[in-house]
């Protein structure tokens, strides 16, 4: 504490006052460890900057102390910023970059900005060898090749309850996904190309929509771009035990499709065991539901 009675900053800190705390942080008593890295969390903003000539260590205690405390105080930042967007923005919000901070919660050190370069040198590729068929469904029909046979994305049918199946750049890095955001990924393209295309938030399962003002073509993005009928759609519903209603098949908002993600975040969490994980995403979707 300072003499105002706040808290001082790691960046107010001398350097002596630094290597004191250091020198702390290596102490066997596991008492006094806890108390230094409950202080240095408290007073490093991320990226902790003053913490990385440290990361390379040649003490071993030190390099894995320090190591840890910067991966924890990272995923501090990331998770506030992740909550500072849900608390900000409506039901209109970027999906893009909502599902892009939600990944950076558990992955801090991924570079978002590199992903949507790579979506848009996706779109590029694509744009570059389509033929530009007037004809929807020849459209459709070569973004689904594009995207399931050249890029390789698909659904992961194997492990359907992997977290990774949740988080964009990891199904961007895997070409694997669930079928929201798989879903997502084709909105995303979809997006980039001025393609009235939308996400579909049924019951038990997640599409995309293709909307124009003569044409409505439901894609199971999940299932390598099937194209769909409104009566395919019901018969689904209804056979699946879930009913129908007309609201099924209406498009999700952004923040609703981003409420979704983490709610199957949860669920898998919750399903694993894993009380640490399980209570984060619960502050996202409280944030959300908000």
């Amino acid at each position: 504490m300072n003499k105002s009675g706040t808290t001082t900053r790691a960046d107010e800190l001398t350097c002596d006052q630094r290597k004191a705390l250091l020198t702390l942080l290596c102490d066997e008593d596991q008492a006094v460890y806890q108390t230094i890295r409950q202080k240095i969390i408290e007073i490093s903003p991320s990226p902790a900057t003053w913490l990385e000539p440290y990361l390379l260590s040649d003490d071993p205690i030190l390099r894995r102390r320090v190591n840890e405390l910067h991966k924890t105080i990272a995923k501090r930042r990331t998770d506030l910023d992740f909550l500072k967007f849900c608390l900000n923005n409506g039901e209109g919000l970027d999906i893009e970059k909502g599902a892009a901070l939600l990944s950076k919660t558990a992955y801090p050190d991924v570079n978002l900005e590199g992903y949507y370069a790579l979506l848009d040198y996706f779109t590029e590729e694509f744009a570059v060898n389509t033929s530009r068929h007037k004809n929807i469904y020849w459209a459709l029909a070569e973004l689904n090749e594009f995207l399931f046979c050249e890029l390789k994305f698909k659904g992961n049918e194997r492990d359907y309850y992997n977290p990774d199946n949740n988080y964009l750049t990891r199904v961007i890095d895997r070409r694997l996904g669930n079928p929201l955001s798989i879903c997502l990924i084709y909105t995303l393209i979809g997006r980039r190309l001025k393609m009235p295309i939308s996400g579909i938030g049924m019951p038990g399962h997640f599409l995309c929509r293709y909307q124009s003002p003569t044409e409505s073509i439901y894609i199971d993005a999940f299932n390598h771009g099937k194209m769909l009928s409104k009566q395919d759609c019901i018969k689904y519903l209804i056979e699946s035990g879930h009913g129908y209603h007309e609201s099924f098949l209406a498009p999700i908002s952004p923040r609703r499709m981003l409420l979704r993600m983490c709610s199957n975040l949860h669920q898998t969490y919750v399903d694993a065991g894993d009380v640490e994980q399980t209570l984060r995403v619960q502050r996202y979707i409280i944030a959300l539901s908000s």
